[in-house]
């Protein structure tokens, strides 16, 4: 499990097509300090394993799965990256509860001077999208500032930008785009109370 709080920028240095993945080896000095072989790390919010650690980098294998339903899809060496490590048990929980598993990915449609930032998304995400709600973005844990039935818009500070990918991103870029796992599972359990008609439709949540 991750928080969404990006320890560092990392660079992909190297890409390896094979045979039922594609091997992706990435710099991140802050990540590798304690890394190992099977242990888990972000990778613009995609949770990946490692399967080996030299010096400053480590290398991980990126299903076709994975690459189909992510922004991970072309990556090409020389691309930065937002590096998280699995929370330990007894971190501080600076986010919230992200897991890596992306649901979508968006779109990067602009930045104005204040930094707030807005992404298109993919309808099926639109019922777990609220405002003040959480949502992570290529793994950076935000809150939401306006959403309607397209976009969504968060308030970047500085030091975000700076130290993640949002800050180099243009418009059209692909981002990845994880929602609120509880969102997800109180869905779950509500769907059982409600008419089928409300969960198709997202529990009757009116379009903004």
């Amino acid at each position: 499990m991750f928080t969404g709080i990006v320890e560092e920028l990392g660079v992909v240095t190297r890409v390896e097509p094979g045979e039922g993945a594609t091997r992706l080896t990435v710099r991140g000095p802050v990540v590798t300090r304690d890394a190992g072989h099977g242990d888990s790390i972000a990778v613009n919010g995609v949770c990946l394993t490692v399967v080996e650690v030299s010096g400053e980098e480590f290398t991980v294998d990126v299903v076709p799965e994975t690459l189909k339903r992510t922004s991970l899809d072309g990556v090409e060496p020389g691309r930065f990256v937002n590096l998280e490590r699995a929370m330990a048990a007894n971190g501080r929980f600076g986010g919230h509860v992200v897991q890596g598993h992306v649901d979508g990915t968006g779109t990067f449609l602009s930045r104005d001077l204040d930094g707030l930032t807005r992404f298109a998304y993919p309808p099926e995400l639109s019922r777990y999208i609220v405002e003040k709600g959480s949502i992570a973005v290529d793994g950076v844990s935000l809150t939401v500032a306006e959403v309607t039935r397209e976009e969504f818009a968060v308030a970047l500070i500085p030091t975000t930008l700076s130290a993640t990918t949002l800050g180099r991103n243009q418009p059209g870029d692909a981002v990845n785009l994880e929602v609120d796992v509880l969102a997800k599972y109180v869905e779950k359990l509500a769907a059982v109370h409600l008419p089928p008609a409300a969960v198709e439709n997202g529990g009757g949540e009116e379009d903004r």
